[in-house]
């Protein structure tokens, strides 16, 4: 069955990096649209990022754009959350997501991920 896994979160302090792993297991994530969306304690979940089957990245939130990066690795099945200039703001519990045999990404998601804690702080 579908499965997905995070890891990679962390304490780390602003302006600093950090890379999550999304691995995917009980489809070929290759074949399909992955994305990126966090929850922040207290807020709603906000989707950030998704690559699509092409390898074609789309943005759902400005304020991460120039910041975070999303790549994936066939081989290992295996999508990742590439975060840069880390800011207080991007605390969260940062799942990742896949809709049922959907290559494009749109916004939604039918299976996730229990979540990696990423906290900012100095």
């Amino acid at each position: 069955q579908v499965q997905l896994v995070e890891s990679g979160g962390g304490l780390v302090q602003p302006g600093g990096s950090l890379k999550l792993s999304c691995q995917a297991s009980g489809f070929t994530a290759a074949n399909y649209a992955i994305g990126w969306f966090r929850q922040g304690s207290g807020k709603e979940r906000q989707t950030i990022l998704c690559i699509d089957s092409s390898g074609e990245s789309t943005y759902y939130r400005g304020s991460v754009k120039g910041r975070f990066t999303i790549s994936r690795d066939t081989a290992k099945n295996t999508v990742y959350l590439h975060m840069n200039n880390l800011e207080p703001e991007d605390t969260a519990v940062y799942h990742c997501g896949t809709e049922e045999y959907a290559s494009s990404c749109s916004g939604g998601f039918d299976y996730w991920g229990q979540g990696t804690q990423v906290t900012v702080s100095s």
